[in-house]
């Protein structure tokens, strides 16, 4: 593949801009500064660099963002700035999107990418992918709010129609770490499932956080804003 057609797809512009920074000096392979736009590459485990940073090509992006407090898992966020703003430009240029969502208030293992069809497979229920939570919650924890949590709960939906029936959501796995503190492990993604859970047993969410997507979980050094590449969809199932 031509680098300047490497560049386009990994998002550093338009083909004319990507030519332009391989022309000017700004892209290096294996150390040596490239400038013809045309020189042919494999893809595949290529690492780059542009303007100085190291990029990895990846056909597809997947990224592990440790999400802060604060941020909202939109485009168009309506109070807070969007989770997109945490991420460089070229991630951004080819379209990583959200893997799910998390509340502004919720921090935590976020999921990006430009894989649509990856999407759909993590955030359907029915293929079972794991998310670990944990909830401090405003009263004491007892066993019979955490029993109620395994065996299930109604939820209706905000949208719901009034004639509609409630929706039975259930916890996977539910643990209480301490008095006030609560691990929920979850299948779905419903609209603030987890706080309506927990509001449904008789106890209230006072902070959120998400530290386990299927088998992923956020590196011990990588701080709150931070974000990694992730490698291969596999390992979010290993």
């Amino acid at each position: 593949m031509r680098l300047s057609q490497i560049l386009f797809s990994q998002g550093f512009g338009t083909r004319r801009l990507c030519s332009g920074l391989i022309q000017h000096g700004e892209v290096q392979v294996n150390g040596e500064v490239i400038d013809d736009p045309d020189a042919d590459y494999e893809p595949q485990g290529l690492v780059f660099e542009v303007s100085g940073k190291t990029w990895p090509y990846y056909e597809k992006a997947l990224i592990l963002l440790n999400k802060p407090a604060g941020y909202e898992c939109s485009q168009k966020p309506k109070h807070h700035p969007s989770v997109m703003s945490l991420l460089p430009g070229p991630l951004r240029e080819r379209g990583v999107q959200p893997v799910g969502r998390l509340d502004e208030d919720t921090t935590g293992l976020l999921l990006l990418t430009d894989d649509g069809s990856l999407i759909h497979k993590l955030t359907n229920p029915k293929h079972h992918v794991p998310k670990v939570y944990v909830a401090r919650c405003k009263h004491p924890l007892s066993d019979e709010q955490v029993k109620r949590l395994l065996q299930g709960v109604e939820l209706r939906e905000p949208d719901a129609k009034p004639h509609h029936k409630p929706e039975l959501a259930r916890a996977e796995g539910a643990e209480r770490l301490d008095e006030h503190l609560l691990q929920l492990t979850l299948i779905e993604g419903k609209y603030h499932q987890v706080k309506r859970m927990v509001a449904a047993v008789g106890n209230r969410v006072e902070t959120l956080h998400r530290p386990r997507f299927g088998a992923l979980t956020i590196p011990d050094d990588l701080p709150p804003g931070g974000w990694c590449w992730i490698a291969s969809p596999a390992q979010i199932h290993a």
